[in-house]
């Protein structure tokens, strides 16, 4: 069987490709300076892919930014809008849509399927014509570094690409592909004519309930095209669930291969091939049995078991074997980790390239001692002390219904919480983070490293309070925060004071562009053993009369932007998670403080890709949000903070979770997302975000103004209108944070005046 892999970590091992990238957006690299730590780190991939014994390497895997914008900019459909000056690169242009600037607010941002990844949206206009096949420019240097018969291209096929994009009206989706399919076969011929022996398509839109008049299309263009080019075997690849609602279709369609997810989609996968054995006659699988997705170790004898059992159905003799998905979703090595006792069980983007070589030598010597090996570490694992903790089951036990729901309904409270708070109508605040500026990261990276007493870092860390507070004050905003200097991440902060939790040096994963996140590992049961951020919100609190809200990351939020231990349901993760966070809440409380942010920017990210399943996943989403919340009083005001989401098929879930208010990314999508609250009569407050914090560019007035306005007209209450940027303010500089806030409570103050 030979070994193959759908992608691999573009960032670099100590996050190189991050640090040219804002270097150059600093401009202190040069453009050819940039392109040239690309292209070590290309070459090091291609190296490092080909050492460990993978058969066939992906090429076009690779982004400075996000694979879907490449493709966007290939056929030039980013976006219309955008406006460039002639001094402009073409690399500049990229980037500006990627980030924008003062003249053009950047593309919308989402995320990648079920993912913590973010692609970038493209805004498909009136123009497509193929402008620089990237793809072939990277096949032909790719030649250079190894045997072009190792190489694989990799392409986000058309389906996908139109279905993920915005098109200005939906019924001209048929039209865009109609224009988009010949560029498609020029970019696939090109490639071709290199000499590459293999060339892998990826799907992954297939795997939703698709649009079958799409799906037909593109089948038609598929069985049309790849037979006519000779000497390529095609592999139509998807991931992250399966493909079964239309898997009579698309295995008919003239593919060699067809790569699917074994691990996350085994079930729907596994009833598909069976189904359509017919169909699969002279066709190989791609099977993907590593978890792409997560760090543990792989059981090889069930990956043995699911191997044998697509055996049953397909000439496992022409298959292949991979990943279930991209490495890039894992960090790069565990090497040079202290992890301690989970280090044995732990797998990143390098090691699951040594299984994959490993599985090979099993699947070729079934009494390969690399077999044995791996059936007493799985025996090991299950008997290991450290994954349970008595009190937490003990605790999970015993919840009951009153668990679950606050004492008042919400009309009732929030007029308690009026009140008390004495807010303005249209009141503003900020999502929670203030810029984490140079002198706060060298500060804590010292007290990490033991340079400097707690006692120094926390006086440090209370007068960076003491400066926001006062800022917050002179821009004459309504609800305050503490600026959260002393976190890193808004999961890493939670889950090192929580135990059950565990945390890498270097084990970082790309979240979008340069920046970069470090998953923890959860690997047994979660409690708190004291509270975590008391201190700094009560300090803060005692420094102004206005309200300062208590900061916590939701637990789903913290589930699913973690590695989760896989031996109980993430289900049962994410109440013990609540747990900690309810007596957070309870704590909070009885410091005085009146009203309490628990985010989920990660519910709407956490629901599974089959319609079928998100009612069950809602449920339990929803009541871990609740199990963390209701402790609160009547009187206490909770928030929540979601982003990156489409609201339209979770919005009753939204409104079960019976938060006081909400506040959403909206900036981008100038209120799109907020049809379904017209739609929806959504009882709760809400703050639509206003200011677009992904990018410099400052907005004016009259622009916060008018989309306040739009807001209105969608059909949110006056009453129940908050005003509040779309994100945190961690990654802005002061002066532009600063300026942008100011021109937010300008816009307030005007729709006071307007709505009196």
């Amino acid at each position: 069987m030979n070994t193959t892999v759908l992608g691999f970590p573009r960032i670099g091992q100590n996050r190189e490709l991050k640090r040219a990238l804002e270097a150059y957006w600093r401009k202190e690299i040069s453009e050819k300076e940039l392109l040239s730590v690309a292209d070590k780190l290309k070459a090091l991939h291609l190296k490092i892919q080909e050492e460990k014994g993978v058969d066939l390497i992906p090429v076009g895997d690779f982004s400075l930014y996000d694979s879907v914008l490449d493709t966007a900019v290939m056929f030039s459909c980013a976006g219309e809008r955008f406006r460039f000056t002639s001094s402009q690169s073409n690399l500049d242009r990229y980037f500006i849509y990627a980030r924008g600037n003062k003249n053009n607010p950047a593309l919308e941002m989402t995320k990648w399927f079920d993912t913590n990844y973010h692609y970038i949206v493209p805004e498909i206009g009136d123009k497509i014509e193929l402008a620089e096949n990237f793809l072939l420019k990277e096949v032909k240097w790719a030649k250079k570094m190894v045997n072009v018969s190792k190489i694989k291209p990799v392409l986000i096929g058309p389906y996908t690409f139109v279905s993920l994009a915005k098109i200005k009206d939906a019924s001209l989706k048929k039209q865009v592909l109609e224009r988009l399919l010949p560029l498609y076969e020029e970019v696939i011929r090109s490639v071709a004519k290199e000499g590459v022996k293999f060339f892998q398509i990826d799907e992954p839109a297939l795997v939703y309930g698709a649009d079958k008049a799409l799906v037909k299309r593109v089948g038609a263009f598929y069985n049309d095209l790849l037979p006519s080019v000779k000497g390529v075997k095609f592999i139509l690849q998807t991931y992250f669930e399966s493909v079964e609602e239309h898997f009579s279709e698309v295995s008919s369609w003239a593919f060699d291969y067809i790569g699917l997810d074994m691990v996350r989609g085994l079930d729907g996968n596994i009833k598909a091939i069976a189904k359509n054995k017919k169909n699969l006659k002279g066709k190989g699988l791609v099977i993907g049995i590593i978890d792409g997705r997560n760090i543990w170790k792989t059981d090889f004898s069930m990956a043995l078991s699911v191997i044998k059992l697509a055996g049953r159905y397909v000439d496992v003799s022409k298959c292949m074997i991979s990943p279930s998905a991209s490495l890039h979703f894992v960090p790069y090595t565990v090497q040079g980790e202290d992890i301690g006792d989970v280090a044995p069980y732990v797998a990143f983007a390098m090691e699951k390239l040594d299984e994959l070589k490993q599985l090979k030598a099993i699947i070729s010597n079934p009494k390969h001692k690399a077999l044995k090996e791996n059936k007493a570490l799985m025996r090991r694992w299950a008997k290991e002390s450290f994954l349970y903790n008595k009190d937490v089951r003990l605790r999970m036990k015993a919840l009951n219904s009153s668990s679950f729901e606050r004492p008042l309904p919400f009309k009732r409270r929030y007029a308690m919480q009026n009140k008390i708070l004495n807010l303005p109508k249209f009141p503003t605040t900020t999502i929670g983070s203030f810029p984490q500026t140079k002198d706060v990261r060298q500060m804590r990276l010292k007290h990490k490293r033991g340079q400097i007493s707690t006692l120094a870092y926390r006086v440090f860390i209370a007068e960076k309070i003491k400066e926001v507070i006062k800022i917050q004050e002179d821009l004459g905003l309504d609800m305050f925060v503490h600026g959260e200097f002393e976190r890193t991440d808004m999961v890493e902060f939670f889950g090192e004071k929580m135990d059950g939790f565990l945390f890498t040096k270097n084990g970082w994963v790309q979240s979008y562009g340069s920046r970069c996140v470090r998953p923890p590992i959860i690997f047994g049961d979660v409690s708190r053993p004291s509270a975590m951020t008391v201190d700094e919100v009560r300090f803060a609190q005692e420094l102004t009369d206005k309200p300062v809200k208590g900061m916590l990351t939701g637990p789903i939020t913290i589930l699913n932007w973690s590695f989760p231990r896989q031996d109980i349901s993430r289900k049962e993760i994410a109440f013990q998670i609540a747990l900690g966070l309810r007596d957070e809440v309870k704590d909070l409380e009885s410091a005085g403080i009146k009203a309490i942010q628990v985010d989920e920017p990660a519910l709407r990210e956490g629901l599974p890709l089959k319609a079928r399943k998100h009612k069950g996943y809602l449920k339990w989403a929803v009541e871990a949000f609740r199990l963390s919340t209701a402790v609160a009083a009547p009187q206490t005001q909770i928030h929540t903070h979601m982003c990156y989401s489409d609201f339209n098929d979770i919005i009753e879930a939204i409104s079960a979770m019976d938060a006081d208010v909400i506040s959403i990314e909206n900036a981008r999508s100038r209120g799109e997302l907020l049809d379904v609250f017209k739609e929806f009569k959504y009882k709760q407050a809400i703050g639509p975000g206003i200011y677009d914090i992904h990018s410099k560019r400052i907005p004016p007035v009259d622009e916060m103004y008018e989309l306040l306005k739009i807001c209105l007209e969608k059909g949110i209450s006056k009453d129940l209108l908050w005003v509040n940027p779309d994100c945190g303010l961690k990654t802005r500089d002061w002066p532009e944070t600063i300026e942008a806030l100011k021109n937010m409570v300008a816009a307030a103050k005007k729709l006071r005046r307007a709505y009196k």
